[in-house]
């Protein structure tokens, strides 16, 4: 099996829903994510929060805040074991994100 990165993009903003919603949601995430861990298919994932610097150019820029839209900012990540790119994909087609509008992206890790 390959190891993949699937990065999460965008999801409930915790502003605008209710401690219930957050909390079905959260669910939802919990129960993927064991379902793929029965299977041996994930390694480790977390939620990350919106505290981050960009560092850029050859003068070592540092923006510190996320300037860019919600939708574009990588909120989780998780790191996934399938046989292809396309069983990587149908994993990531289960992710609770897609029912608040977010996006996964799927990216093979090179062998070492």
């Amino acid at each position: 099996m390959k190891d993949y990165l699937l990065l999460f993009r965008g999801s409930l903003d915790s502003a605008d829903v209710s401690p219930e919603q957050m909390q079905k949601s959260m669910m939802k995430w919990k129960n993927w994510m064991d379902g793929l861990a029965v299977e041996n298919r994930v390694n480790v994932g977390q939620r990350l929060t919106v505290t981050r610097a960009t560092i850029s150019g050859t003068v070592k820029r540092v923006v510190d805040g996320p300037y860019i839209e919600g939708k574009e900012i990588v909120g989780g990540y998780m790191m996934s074991k399938a046989d292809t790119l396309e069983e990587a994909v149908e994993l990531a087609k289960g992710c609770p994100i897609f029912e608040s509008g977010g996006s996964t992206e799927v990216i093979e890790i090179a062998a070492s």
